[in-house]
């Protein structure tokens, strides 16, 4: 958990029946793919309740992100039965030593492994786990993380480090671009790129032998901008449409004073244009955003 995390009045989240509301104006609109993130999702006591009811509105992708700190077997098993489709696990180190000093969670690497086994087992595949590589922190560790995708048969997304770290640390200096991670792992491992769809946030490699798969998302040293067509919406009804931008927009309102669903539809048409052609990371004048990864949903 961040050090200074700050709860939301319980009055400004946004209820069970918004959420559906919501989700169901932006399949109307073409919307196909669904993920829940947080904070910890798997904190929200409503979740079987939303994934039963998303699960039934025709939605091709239903995925969801998680620490791993709080999966059971039976809970992955049943979460499938209800819609959801694949998962993600947040894992930024194996070494024991170092997880609760990166981390600041108290979960033990083998309960967040246990998650990731009883995830894949239950279904929810491809089950990806991320890791966010930071030069001095954990970039040792890159080639395990590969040795960890083909044992447990799973993708590993390894992630250039982003201005959104709550302790504010980022610089240009801590990043380990995906292509040095490319080229370390590949003294092991003989990788095969994949052909990856054009709004794909990673570039994938099959490893030449054996299962599992290695994903770079290079949203530093390579941006995707172009290509994104990611709508973020936080707990309070916040739309942002863009991680590196602090321009956001209150859907909130709206919802509790009675607009229709022609109106909500074009707040998010608006939303959606203020999309920006670019992070702009590589510019001197760049400023990180204020919010942090976990205040906006990742």
């Amino acid at each position: 958990m961040d050090p200074d995390v700050k709860y939301i009045p319980k009055m400004q989240l946004l209820t069970l029946d918004e959420y559906i509301r919501i989700v169901k104006i932006a399949i109307s609109l073409g919307i196909e793919k669904l993920r829940i993130t947080g904070g910890e999702p798997t904190l929200y006591p409503q979740l079987d309740d939303l994934l039963e009811q998303v699960g039934k509105l025709g939605l091709k992708d239903i995925a969801l992100t998680t620490n791993g700190s709080r999966v059971r077997s039976q809970w992955a098993q049943r979460w499938k039965l209800l819609g959801l489709n694949r998962a993600t696990v947040s894992l930024d180190t194996l070494n024991p030593q170092r997880k609760d000093a990166i981390t600041r969670s108290q979960t033990s690497l083998n309960t967040v492994i246990n998650s990731i086994e009883s995830l894949r087992d239950a279904g929810l595949k491809p089950v990806k786990v991320n890791a966010v590589v930071i030069r001095g922190v954990n970039d040792d560790e890159v080639i395990d993380f590969a040795d960890f995708a083909k044992n447990h048969e799973i993708d590993m997304r390894l992630i250039e480090f982003m201005p959104l770290d709550a302790g504010k640390r980022w610089e240009k200096r801590h990043v380990v671009s995906a292509k040095e991670m490319l080229t370390n792992i590949t003294t092991k491992h003989e990788l095969i790129r994949e052909d990856d769809v054009k709004t794909s946030t990673s570039m994938n490699y099959r490893f030449n032998e054996g299962k599992g798969r290695i994903g770079f998302i290079a949203s530093v040293t390579e941006a995707f901008c172009g290509a994104c067509d990611r709508m973020r919406m936080m707990a309070d009804g916040t739309i942002r449409p863009c991680l590196f931008s602090d321009e956001e927009w209150g859907i909130r309102p709206l919802l509790r004073n009675g607009a229709s669903d022609d109106e909500l539809r074009q707040f998010f048409r608006d939303a959606m244009w203020q999309k920006s052609a670019g992070h702009g990371m590589d510019r001197d004048d760049f400023e990180r955003p204020e919010k942090t990864m976990s205040r906006i949903g990742g």
